[in-house]
């Protein structure tokens, strides 16, 4: 429960980033772009909040898969890849915007979220649902799988506390209809 939870609140950060001011992830054409410095929206409390969103989720699954291979191998090299990420980006930011970048950095941390008036940016912007489903379906179906696959490898190697067979249909209807809600927003 608490490996979910960590998860969801991941989930949620991602959501209320991506309905609030949507950025063009992954670059274009392969290469680090912006054609402006985002800075609205959950952006003016954190300045990677979709990465943050990231990490919540993997940490989250970690917990809630009790692996210790997953905690101590798929977990930091996944944070290395971010970090990585996040400093090519940052350097392109900076070449391109210069001081109008480094006054952002001054104001807003790379990791650390300042909860500090949250609620009254939420408040004042208008939030976009058919956007989230757009762009945020693929990574929700992702890892909402991976926590359906979690639950059923628990009930499969704790035969003592859960019938896994007697719960067999059950684990494919919630794959079935993540799958249908996926092929739906696609």
């Amino acid at each position: 429960l608490i490996g979910f939870s960590i998860t969801l609140v991941g989930q949620v950060v991602r959501v209320v980033t991506i309905g609030l001011v949507y950025i063009i992830r992954g670059g274009k054409d392969r290469r680090v772009y912006a054609d402006n410095l985002v800075t609205a929206g959950i952006f003016s409390h954190c300045r990677n909040p979709l990465y943050v969103g990231n990490i919540l989720i993997l940490v989250g699954l970690g917990i809630a898969s009790n692996s210790i291979i997953f905690n101590c191998l798929a977990t930091p090299l996944f944070l290395f890849f971010w970090q990585s990420i996040v400093l090519a980006e940052e350097n392109f930011l900076r070449n391109k915007f210069n001081q109008e970048f480094e006054n952002y950095c001054s104001r807003v941390n790379r990791w650390i979220p300042n909860v500090n008036g949250i609620g009254k940016t939420i408040g004042s912007m208008e939030f976009k649902w058919k956007r989230v489903i757009i762009r945020e379906y693929n990574a929700t179906f992702i890892w909402m799988t991976g926590a359906v696959l979690i639950v059923m490898k628990h009930f499969y190697f704790h035969t003592e506390q859960f019938n896994f067979k007697e719960n067999l249909s059950v684990f494919i209807t919630l794959l079935a209809i993540l799958l249908g809600l996926y092929l739906f927003a696609r």
